[in-house]
């Protein structure tokens, strides 16, 4: 071990709700609501619900395990769990810990994005917001950019200052029932407006004529990157997991959360954006949620009243996700250089700072400025998103599948009697399925097929 941190002397959850909660708050998240409608939308509805569904039980379940277990047997965050599993897989560890450093402060950014978005709703100017330009030039303002990207960081940053009992347990213990309640209290609400209910059916009901290999690898990249996986995220996470918590029930009921939100934010978007004339009025990313649906608040009765909650809703699943990410680094710097918590957060928040002023200003001050072609902000995504988390899922598998062998992982998940009782799914997903998964994942997310 690198570091003067050791297993006893870390935080930990108070229990399996604890862990449950703040998982599933790292795991819902932007994604969730802005990258899962368009896709289900694009993919046939129904049909990418179901493949969805039978992913998240079998590969989804199977590589979430395996990074939980890594983090409780270790007792250590990704940079030193590897090396203390195999030392030759010390660099995947490096792979994984460099994935949040350069995530959080462009997630932070896009956080700011939302809280702007809420301040205008909440202010009375949802009819500038839903306007054309409105976002553009938003982005395009030095000043407000930083000033809404700093606010975000700075939040998150006071949830991880108090730990993981007192900072990130009681948020994600408040945030997640929230998040929760209102996705479900909007669902209802904007499905019975006028046109809704053609989404809905849209929405839900299978078209198995749409069902193609690009839905099973679309379906196959949303779990993927909706699970906080080969992030080191859930190895920090499940570090703080206490032993005598079950890792079987505990990712079912995370798995739950996060697809059950998706679920909902599927059931919200795609009917509010049928009252506009249907599913062609659907696009992806920041333009669904930051263009897109301002203009269909705009034209909702109690729209005004609508768009805030809605934001709120966005900042919640937003937060949740960059205070594991966070976390995630100040563990790293903790385990690596044996400082206190709030040196590492500092650390952190410089650096932070640093990398997402870049981003922040990558359509103003720095839109002249493209590294291979991209801003700064989709530059830092591909390369994390599409480069980096899956040759590192993939190095995970080997290393469990082939190396220290699943057997050794599922000791650790049945400790103080504990059973794990998808012992066959868990070793044959990791030695055979995700490899051939990730490997898709990665192909189609370099060549743009999805």
């Amino acid at each position: 071990m690198d570091s003067n941190i050791t297993p006893k002397k870390r935080g930990s959850f108070s229990g399996k709700i604890g862990f449950v909660l703040a998982a599933a708050g790292s795991a819902v998240g932007l994604g969730n609501i802005w990258r899962f409608p368009y896709l289900a939308a694009e993919y046939g509805g129904g049909i990418f619900l179901l493949v969805y569904l039978i992913l998240a039980v079998t590969f989804g379940f199977a590589l979430m395990s395996a990074e939980i277990m890594i983090g409780r047997k270790t007792g250590l965050s990704a940079i030193g769990a590897f090396k203390k599993l195999d030392k030759r897989f010390s660099f995947v560890g490096i792979l994984a810990s460099l994935v949040p450093v350069l995530v959080l402060p462009y997630y932070c950014v896009i956080g700011g994005w939302v809280v702007k978005y809420f301040t205008a709703f909440v202010s009375g100017n949802m009819g500038k917001a839903a306007m054309d330009g409105y976002f553009g030039d938003f982005r395009a303002d030095t000043f407000q950019s930083m000033l809404f990207f700093a606010i975000f960081l700075g939040i998150t940053s006071i949830i991880v200052l108090f730990g993981v009992e007192k900072g990130i347990e009681k948020t994600s213990k408040f945030l997640m029932p929230v998040l929760v309640t209102i996705i479900i209290g909007l669902s209802i609400y904007i499905m019975f407006q006028d046109g809704a209910m053609e989404g809905v059916i849209y929405y839900i009901k299978p078209d198995f004529s749409k069902f193609s290999f690009k839905t099973v690898l679309a379906a196959m990249g949303q779990l993927f990157y909706s699970m906080s996986l080969a992030m080191g995220i859930m190895i920090t996470y499940g570090s703080y997991m206490k032993k005598e918590v079950s890792v079987e029930s505990s990712v079912h009921q995370i798995e739950i959360f996060d697809t059950g939100v998706a679920f909902f934010a599927g059931l919200m978007i795609i009917p509010a954006v049928f009252t506009m004339g249907g599913v062609e009025n659907l696009n992806a990313g920041p333009g669904l949620m930051f263009v897109t649906l301002p203009k269909v608040f705009d034209k909702m009765p109690g729209g005004a009243v609508i768009g805030a909650i809605f934001f709120v809703l966005v900042f919640f699943a937003a937060l949740t996700s960059s205070v594991s990410l966070m976390e995630t680094v100040v563990s790293i710097l903790r385990d690596k250089f044996g400082i206190k918590r709030i040196a590492s957060c500092l650390t952190v928040l410089g650096i932070s700072l640093a990398l997402g002023t870049l981003s922040a200003l990558s359509t103003g001050l720095l839109a002249d400025v493209k590294p291979f072609g991209k801003d700064f902000l989709d530059f830092f995504d591909y390369i994390c998103n599409n480069i980096l988390m899956p040759i590192t899922a993939l190095l995970t598998c080997i290393l469990v599948g082939y190396i220290i062998k699943p057997k050794k992982l599922l000791e650790e998940a049945e400790t103080h009697g504990n059973k794990f009782k998808a012992k066959k799914l868990f070793t044959v997903v990791i030695k055979y399925i995700a490899p051939i998964c990730i490997i898709l994942i990665f192909i189609s997310s370099i060549f743009g097929i999805v």
